[in-house]
């Protein structure tokens, strides 16, 4: 009985903290961090600022939570290939499984800032040893080439990935996720040593 009750109420929180949220994310589209107020952001959202006290002590935690929140957002999709399986093979891994792309589309808004905003400088460093964190946790790699440093490969893989994105972010998301995650692919699958490089 008392769930239900709480309902609405967990809903209306939601519903508010979304909205300071995409409040803060908008102004910083125009506008430096530090100089936003409190007020601001209420009034781009449409709130009053006991709302905003309710849920936060300064801009700072908001801008905090919404790290975390796509942070979170992000780990969840990198793990998306494999999230349900107990072996995961690059050999058959389709583009349509991928949905790191996705996410960054559809939180593009955020990402923009990242490559921009100076509130978010040393986002995409945190960015890359979380990832890198959670592929040497969850891909051990039972034929791994043990002349390889799992480390460096965790590391170059991530910051390889991070690197299309942040050039798709560069280029105002020229691509749609779709063509991204098929060139993620094809970039994976491809036999590098296969190839001959003419210099000139």
């Amino acid at each position: 009985m008392s769930n239900k009750q709480n309902l609405p109420i967990d809903r209306r929180i939601t519903k508010s903290k979304q909205a300071l949220m995409d409040a803060l994310l908008s102004l910083m589209q125009t506008k430096e961090f530090k100089k936003i107020t409190v007020t601001d952001i209420v009034k781009t959202a449409n709130l009053n600022r006991g709302t905003f006290y309710k849920h936060y002590e300064y801009k700072e935690d908001l801008l905090d939570e919404i790290v975390d929140d796509v942070i979170a957002d992000l780990i969840s999709s990198y793990r998306e290939p494999y999230k349900d399986t107990e072996t995961f093979e690059l050999k058959t891994l389709t583009s349509s499984a991928i949905k790191i792309f996705e996410h960054v589309s559809h939180k593009k808004e955020f990402y923009s800032l990242m490559v921009k905003s100076n509130a978010l400088s040393g986002l995409q460093s945190k960015l890359c040893d979380v990832l890198k964190e959670v592929t040497l946790r969850d891909l051990k790699g039972v034929q791994f080439n043990p002349k390889i440093n799992r480390e460096l490969q965790a590391s170059f893989y991530v910051h390889a990935m991070l690197g299309m994105i942040t050039e798709w972010i560069n280029h105002g998301f020229e691509y749609d996720s779709n063509y991204m995650s098929e060139q993620l692919l094809e970039i994976l699958q491809s036999r590098q040593g296969d190839k001959v490089f003419k210099l000139t």
